[in-house]
């Protein structure tokens, strides 16, 4: 129950019972229609009653707030349901799009697994307010095709092929359950330190994403030894957009985002993907805005970090304690409006292109050339052209006020035009003077004539 609509009937029935509150049932006071004999501490035991009675469900939730309604431990009953009330309306926010969502039945829910995620698809059908289900896809660099060095080596690179290719029959096997039962597909990178044009190409082999597949890039923090760094990412996220056509959601925590948004001048593409926000925490409202990002485009609420067999903020039918969930701030028919989102938050694609630089002919043919790219110079936007207009307009300002002040205050009493005709007249006569002088030729002042 929301704390405006809880406030609203304690208030009620304390009118009812000639007993004005503040809007909480301990804001009991005395008034005119009340003889001046009672007071605070009594109070009618119906009230009390009535006031319990609304409380009563939360009390068996909380043995906490119970204690307070015993007038025997608290010594004023009204005092103590006050406090309770206070308490409740506290912790029964209505709920929003950052502060727990995942309550509200009109919100979308999303999950995200991995291989290691066994996935009873019958169960999952169940649950109607699941409209996505994203797979981990590539992991880091692709492994090699041909395995060297020792035994132990040789080993282990076989062993590594085996589980990507397993990995990879399991993730297109899912996305055709996935889709045959109705829900949106949506893979995801495990971004690590490498060449992150390799990694973007290892993702579109291993994903070979549809029209209708979202993409995301899982950075899980802001560690270059062990995660791909901030600056590659914006190269990745660059080539997958070359090849795919659309820009990837990123996927981050807290820290992480925040730095990104902090120095958005740095990364012009990451802080303006649309943002799947991974933090388990009930409340995120001190979190937003940053920089680009009003707002999430998923949020993962649910993870092994808060779930278990005794608590979970939410259970996703037919999956196992460490599934991860995700809350998305719209309802199932938006969020697959929305649905693969792929484009730049505030700017159109176009805006952060980048060129190859031409090379030479017979560079080229050698074939060992690493192409570079350049950025390609902004079209203004809207914003930059009102701040243009509007330091044109204050230097216009500053250059008619200029000409009633200083120096020149009281002479051009009419302002600019009579200050911009003095300019002119004084240099008429100045070049009137030059001329004057011997051997100075006023028109060609380069010139100097020659003595006869």
């Amino acid at each position: 129950m929301g704390s405006g609509r809880l406030n609203f009937r304690l208030k009620r029935f304390a009118v009812r019972w000639n007993h004005p509150t503040s809007h909480k049932c301990g804001g009991y006071r005395q008034t005119e229609r009340e003889p001046e004999s009672v007071r605070t501490s009594a109070v009618p035991e119906q009230f009390q009653q009535k006031c319990e009675a609304v409380l009563r469900s939360e009390f068996r939730k909380n043995k906490r707030l119970e204690r307070f309604c015993d007038p025997r431990k608290i010594g004023n009953a009204l005092t103590a349901i006050a406090a309770a009330a206070i308490a409740l309306a506290a912790s029964h926010a209505l709920a929003s799009d950052f502060s727990e969502p995942w309550k509200r039945e009109d919100r979308a829910l999303v999950i995200d697994a991995y291989e290691y995620n066994s996935i009873d698809w019958k169960a999952l059908a169940t649950d109607k307010r699941i409209v996505g289900f994203i797979n981990k896809a590539s992991d880091g660099l692709p492994p090699p095709y041909a395995c060297k060095g020792g035994e132990t080596e040789v080993r282990l690179c076989r062993a590594l092929f085996r589980r990507h290719a397993v990995a990879k029959e399991l993730f297109h096997t899912r996305r055709t359950v996935a889709k045959a039962l109705g829900l949106e597909w949506g893979a995801y990178h495990l971004a690590r330190p490498g060449n992150p044009i390799e990694q973007a190409n290892n993702f579109i082999e291993f994903a070979r994403p549809e029209p209708d597949d979202l993409i995301a890039l899982d950075i899980e923090d802001n560690d270059p030894e062990k995660w791909m760094s901030l600056a590659d990412a914006e190269e990745f996220v660059r080539h997958i957009h070359r090849r795919v056509g659309r820009f990837p959601v990123l996927y981050t925590n807290g820290s992480t985002a925040k730095h990104i948004a902090d120095h958005r001048h740095l990364y012009p593409l990451l802080s303006r993907l649309p943002l799947w926000y991974a933090r388990y925490k009930p409340d995120i409202d001190m979190h937003f805005p940053k920089g680009n990002w009003q707002g999430y485009a998923l949020w993962q609420f649910a993870t092994q970090a808060n779930c278990n067999a005794r608590r979970c903020p939410y259970r996703v039918p037919g999956t196992p304690n460490d599934i991860d969930v995700n809350v998305a701030a719209m309802t199932a028919e938006e969020l697959r409006a929305a649905w693969p989102f792929g484009g730049l938050i505030g700017v159109p694609a176009d805006m952060l292109f980048r060129v190859p630089v031409p090379v030479a002919r017979m560079d080229a043919l050698k074939g060992e050339v690493a192409i570079a790219y350049a950025d390609v110079a902004q079209l203004p936007t809207f914003s930059m052209l009102a701040e243009a207009a509007g330091e044109g307009w204050r230097r216009m300002r500053y250059g008619w006020s200029l000409a009633m002040s200083g120096p020149y205050r009281g002479r051009y009493r009419h302002g600019m035009s009579e200050y911009a005709i003095g300019r002119l007249e004084a240099f008429q006569q100045m070049v009137a003077e030059a001329g004057s002088a011997a051997g100075i030729d006023p028109v060609a002042t380069g010139s100097i004539r020659k003595s006869d």
